[in-house]
């Protein structure tokens, strides 16, 4: 039997892993996504509950984000069949007459997803998930005003988006309009990673771009692989803001980078909107560099060379513990072969450069 290569094994992972598929926000209208290939649905329900589903009708192939949601679940465009927004199945075609309703093909199921709604996203899992919804205890402890910034596109995977936002070097060369002339030198970073869980904190002196309007910061970097990254911004007497970003998986090495941003209550530093609009022009930034890295994912199998220095040590903590939600899948996949996911709706540092086997 061949041995997946780590490229197959970290694609197979990722399909146990939660990703946003949609803003909240734009539930008015069902809405497309793609995750990992698998083509879906997102829409609320008149009582308002978020449902991801396959977009594919089983009938004739319609688009069902096309189609308007009715009662109890979502209508297909081209004929009109309903189905249930609880299971899938197929509630009613048009094309029979009432007591003939009966008869419909107990194959008529589109596929649900389990979904949880969380900071201003929906997000789903395609198979058994290999870890718990994100749910920081830092962000439970905030009182935070909250909302989501615009879902940009980027031709990278899931690790080298997460990386990038980790990344602290990069900042002096990227980020020169947003946040000004920066330092080039990196001071020794103090890396700490438990599990799947990699922090740290890292002061941060303003430049003179829009983006470093607030002034002076800590930066609390916090990081759960494989794909949630979100900073919280001590500014002292102005009060804290933050910033969470979730790189959601079209294929292995294309995604959508959805982000929240957020102010505490009482936060005297610039509106939310003006945040909002600092990290969008960041993030544009940032995909206008990593965008064109090659490849446009972590070599996992050293398929090319690749040299570390101290300032990667964010970097290669975060392959490590991707590695080891890697580790966990394969164990989730061992338990439950051939389980399909259940529904749940819920409104020091290592300087090797890859992780061990």
């Amino acid at each position: 039997m061949e041995i997946p290569s780590r490229q197959q094994q970290a694609q197979q992972a990722l399909r146990h892993a939660w990703f946003p598929v949609a803003r909240s926000v734009d539930l008015d209208i069902p809405q497309p996504a793609t995750l990992l290939g698998e083509n879906l649905v997102v829409y609320r329900t008149p009582e308002g509950r978020a449902v991801v589903q396959s977009r594919r009708c089983p009938h004739r192939g319609g688009d069902l984000s096309q189609g308007r949601v009715m009662q109890d679940g979502i209508t297909c465009p081209y004929h009109g069949w309903r189905f249930r927004a609880a299971d899938g199945a197929c509630a009613v075609v048009p094309s029979l007459p009432n007591d003939q309703q009966h008869k419909i093909p107990e194959r008529a199921v589109v596929r649900t997803y389990p979904v949880v709604e969380r900071f201003e996203h929906v997000w789903t899992v395609l198979e058994e998930p290999a870890h718990s919804m994100y749910d920081p205890a830092d962000f439970r402890d905030m009182d935070l005003e909250t909302a989501a910034a615009a879902a940009i596109p980027a031709p990278i995977g899931v690790a080298a988006a997460m990386e990038n936002f980790r990344d602290v070097a990069h900042f002096a060369f990227v980020h020169t309009v947003s946040m000004g002339q920066l330092p080039e030198v990196i001071e020794p970073l103090k890396v700490r990673r438990e599990g799947l869980n990699i922090n740290m904190d890292r002061f941060f002196k303003a430049g003179e771009g829009d983006w470093s309007v607030n002034g002076d910061c800590t930066m609390q970097y916090r990081c759960t692989a494989p794909g949630f990254a979100s900073v919280i911004f001590d500014h002292g007497i102005l009060g804290n803001r933050v910033l969470a970003i979730f790189p959601s998986p079209h294929t292995y090495d294309s995604v959508t980078l959805f982000c929240v941003v957020g102010v505490e209550r009482g936060w005297s530093g610039t509106p939310l909107a003006d945040c909002i609009e600092f990290e969008e022009m960041v993030t544009h930034e940032d995909v206008g560099v990593v965008g064109r890295i090659d490849p446009p994912e972590v070599p996992w199998d050293n398929e090319v060379t690749e040299v570390s220095v101290p300032a990667d040590a964010y970097t290669l903590n975060y392959r490590a513990a991707f590695w080891q939600f890697v580790r966990r899948t394969q164990e989730v996949s061992t338990t439950n072969a051939g389980a399909a996911p259940k529904q749940k709706i819920v409104s020091g540092s290592t300087m090797s450069q890859m992780p061990p086997e």
